[in-house]
């Protein structure tokens, strides 16, 4: 999986560089193409950042782009949702799925009904595509922050912040969501690296910020020596954000959190979230976007195009050149 994020955004650029003369060349022959985003959920401002880099992307292209989505990240409310958009029969489907598992078949049925579908931010089935392997490798590209590497780097700087030892957990969203499992995955894995540092059970809080918070509590009432927690995603980050301030442990109880709306931003300013691991989902918008659209102007598509990341912590919060990549709601 690691393999296929190595393409940097200099290298998709260049895979892509051939759009340019497409776009020249559908404009002046009055082509317009309508592309679909369906997001994990629209009232995240993660989501609603990217849906602006799309949005960006169709106005460059001249394409119209279709935004719709369900309220909560959960296959169940999503596939009806995708059926919908399928139904309207756009060029090309850019979807986060909510399950890599759930979603191989209500995705395949856009496919097989002649839709180039792309994936954005999550993936299906083990997100290595076309490559002639398992049942959920027909989509064309899968566009995204490389997640491994963002729980990585979010062990390295809780166990920096922590003295290398103690007790840590990672606060998560459920299994099976391919996103959230990488980056647990990739936390766990380096920090192995510190052996003064002890993992507890992880806790699942169904994208629920208030559930985190609690959950938060509840592992420091049974681990009083609690020294960090890493987030992984935005509402576990944000519950567990809320967790350390309610238990009075703000400054103390280290958290490190994916993703970086205004509220998260506001934490690092005040001590009670000690990093973050902003992605750069307008990127993921804009690149699903211009990948679709070479797809569809005959140009070659990469199977993978990897975003970046911005480390953000006190620091440098207030940089111009960070504050760039806030999410917006």
């Amino acid at each position: 999986m690691e393999r296929r994020l190595l393409l940097s955004l200099m290298g998709a650029s260049a895979a892509l560089a051939g759009t340019a003369a497409a776009v020249t060349s559908a404009k002046a022959q009055g082509k317009s193409f309508r592309i679909a985003l369906v997001p994990g959920l629209t009232t995240d401002a993660f989501y609603i950042t990217m849906r602006r880099g799309a949005e960006a992307a169709c106005k460059a292209i001249g394409a119209e782009l279709v935004f719709q989505g369900a309220p909560e990240f959960n296959p169940v409310l999503q596939v009806p949702v995708l059926d919908a958009v399928i139904a309207r029969k756009p060029d090309a489907l850019l979807v986060a799925p909510t399950d890599k598992t759930q979603l191989i078949e209500p995705l395949r049925k856009a496919a097989d009904a002649g839709v180039p579908v792309f994936t954005v931010d999550t993936f299906i089935g083990t997100g290595v595509y076309q490559a002639g392997d398992g049942n959920a490798d027909f989509p064309l590209s899968y566009i995204a922050s490389d997640n491994i590497l963002g729980g990585r780097i979010a062990a390295r700087a809780l166990a920096k912040s922590i003295g290398g030892k103690g007790k840590v957990y990672v606060s998560n969203v459920k299994p099976g969501i391919s996103t959230t499992d990488q980056r647990e995955e990739g936390f766990k894995d380096e920090i192995k690296a510190h052996a003064g540092i002890e993992v507890l059970e992880t806790q699942f809080n169904d994208d629920d910020a208030n559930k985190a918070a609690s959950q938060l509590q509840a592992v420091l009432a049974r681990n009083p020596d609690l020294a960090g927690v890493f987030g992984a995603n935005l509402f576990s980050a944000l519950g567990a954000a809320n967790g350390v301030k309610q238990a009075g442990k703000a400054g103390a109880l280290k958290v490190a959190a994916f993703d970086a709306p205004q509220s998260i931003v506001e934490d690092l300013k005040n001590g009670t979230v000690d990093i973050a691991i902003a992605q750069h989902p307008a990127e993921i918008g804009w690149f699903g976007v211009i990948s679709a659209f070479a797809h569809l102007t005959e140009q070659s598509v990469p199977t993978a195009i990897g975003t970046g990341f911005t480390v953000m912590d006190k620091t440098n919060v207030d940089d111009p050149k960070v504050a760039r990549f806030l999410y917006t709601g």
